[in-house]
């Protein structure tokens, strides 16, 4: 397959889908004519899915369908690929609406995979590339996801730390809670995590613990505020020894966190600039490594959305208009949607609003009434149309003229 979805006229002699699952998965394989020609459980090791597949390969052109490309569809997908048979995704809020069309209300792995299957024989758009057709996006997908890993543990972290602190001594977080990611705040922390050890340490080896943190700038300054926080409180909390175990515990697994999650910022930006797509994406302001990865791990090239209008609804930036008969009441913003592809282009485009251009579209609405967040869902969903253009054209982000910028984002 070419894109990020079948043809309607593929010319797929068979139509597999496989409902996977951890040890089994179950594949049901229908005919152009609907027939079943295979529906069985599919044990989930290499040998077995090359012989299901081989076999049906020998009825002509195969098309295999999955619900998960990842995680336990991968084998699956790796056998298909190895076999040169094309694979397709069916995302799950479509797959369910597509099951609602269909008799009965079981939910068997065999109703499943035929719902699958059958979709794909019947409505081929609602299928999407698998987004692991090549090695960079296949390593890309990869380390998003541990990044989005590293990046919730290190809220979560980031937020212990500060509630431990303020418990003990308010003054000392909120002077800390500010500087509370820098690896110099955290090395402190690690090494004298009460205000009693604090207390112990005199303002150059606190300085040095700073700086060789890694915040020498901080090191200059922050260690004789530390002093004045900490005569702001001559009482000592109960349980402040205790709180002082999770303080010193939490901060090494903060440093830890954030010393991976840059390293892998590194790793991101090298598997990234080995894409084609990668300079197109990053020319456009306000799309950086990060949020050019989750673009691509999500839409691929953005081939299965023929217009900017298909994207931003799958995104969830459409406005949805609701009626009742001649009554409209008005639009309000869609719940539905891709929600991790709608926050990474909504924090784009707020990142964008450094760009002449973006800033004066967002002005704009909110010169007309909008609230800063409805102006900032029109700025992105205006950037839709502007990123579908680019990757339809294969074209980098072409700057507006200053006397078009107030029509353009």
């Amino acid at each position: 397959m070419s894109g990020n979805n079948t043809s309607t006229t593929g010319g797929y002699d068979v139509y597999c889908g496989v409902d996977v699952g951890k040890s089994d998965h179950h594949a049901c394989a229908l005919d152009p004519d609907g027939r079943k020609i295979h529906d069985k459980v599919l044990p989930n090791e290499q040998d077995d899915v090359a012989q299901v597949l081989t076999g049906l390969q020998a009825r002509g052109r195969v098309l295999v369908i999955v619900d998960q490309p990842a995680s336990i569809g991968a084998l699956v997908i790796a056998v298909a690929r190895m076999l040169g048979i094309d694979v397709a995704y069916l995302p799950g809020l479509a797959m369910r609406r597509i099951a609602d069309l269909h008799p009965g209300e079981s939910k068997t792995d065999a109703r499943d995979a035929y719902v699958i299957a059958d979709a794909a024989r019947t409505m081929p758009h609602t299928l999407r590339r698998v987004g692991t057709d090549d090695e960079t996006l296949a390593g890309l997908s990869v380390l998003a996801g541990y990044d989005d890993d590293l990046a919730a543990q290190s809220t979560r972290l980031s937020n212990r730390l500060r509630d431990a602190l303020l418990h003990v001594h308010p003054a000392l977080e909120r002077l800390l809670g500010k500087h509370i990611d820098r690896p110099g705040v955290l090395a402190l922390l690690a090494a004298a995590p009460t205000p009693a050890a604090l207390r112990q340490l005199d303002l150059n080896a606190m300085s040095d613990l700073i700086a060789t943190g890694g915040s020498p700038r901080l090191a200059k300054t922050l260690p004789a505020k530390i002093v004045t926080a900490l005569d702001a409180q001559s009482l000592t909390i109960p349980a402040t020894t205790e709180f002082g175990r999770v303080i010193a515990g939490v901060a090494a697994q903060l440093r830890d966190v954030r010393t991976e999650r840059l390293t892998l910022a590194t790793d991101l930006e090298a598997r990234l600039e080995a894409h084609p797509l990668a300079s197109v994406l990053i020319s456009m302001p306000g799309v950086g490594v990060r949020t050019a990865t989750k673009i691509l791990t999500i839409i691929g090239d953005g081939s299965a959305f023929p217009t900017a209008g298909h994207l931003a609804a799958y995104a969830g930036l459409a406005p949805v208009t609701r009626r009742s008969g001649s009554s409209i009441r008005g639009e309000s913003p869609s719940r539905r949607g891709n929600h991790a592809l709608k926050n990474a282009l909504f924090l784009s485009a707020f990142a964008s609003l450094k760009d002449p251009t973006s800033r004066a579209y967002y002005d704009r609405k909110r010169a007309a009434g909008k609230r800063h967040n409805a102006a900032m869902i029109c700025l992105a969903r205006r950037r839709v149309d502007v990123l579908h253009a680019m990757l339809r054209d294969r074209k980098p982000y072409q700057p507006q003229p200053a006397k078009d910028a107030h029509q353009a984002a």
